[in-house]
């Protein structure tokens, strides 16, 4: 007797996905309309006191597009003048004797090869010459 029930049963090698798949397309259809109606999370920043100094206005070296080199100082008169590397790396170094919280920009042109705005900015670092960025044009 217990040998024909044994021999009755099949071996079930199917399986339905049918419920499962109406239940992801409701579970669907819930988040589709529930997520317009989620407001995103808002941070809110710290605020900041006004510092008392004011930031310094940086030194500026233009590379033109003949790979000239120009000097501006922003805090000073803001005369732009024509210098060498050695000019250039002697003026620099001698303002941030004075003030070594002083930038110094590299703004270079657009027609400029990279590497001549590259070289600058590596000359003036084997140099020693701290706080070394780049100038570009907010679109």
């Amino acid at each position: 007797m217990l040998l024909e029930r044994r021999n009755n049963r099949r071996l079930m090698n199917q399986i339905n996905v049918v419920p499962y798949i109406d239940v992801m397309l409701v579970l669907l259809v819930i988040f589709m309309v529930t997520a317009p109606l989620v407001n995103p999370g808002q941070v809110d920043l710290p605020s900041v006191g006004k510092t008392s100094q004011a930031a310094i206005a940086p030194m500026e070296v233009s590379v033109r597009a003949d790979e000239s080199l120009w000097l501006r100082d922003r805090s000073g008169p803001g005369k732009e003048v024509r210098v060498d590397r050695a000019t250039l790396v002697a003026a620099i170094k001698e303002k941030q004797q004075k003030n070594p919280d002083q930038p110094v920009v590299i703004a270079g042109d657009k027609s400029v090869r990279y590497e001549a705005v590259l070289d600058v900015m590596d000359m003036l670092q084997q140099n020693q010459v701290t706080k070394v960025g780049l100038l570009a044009k907010p679109r």
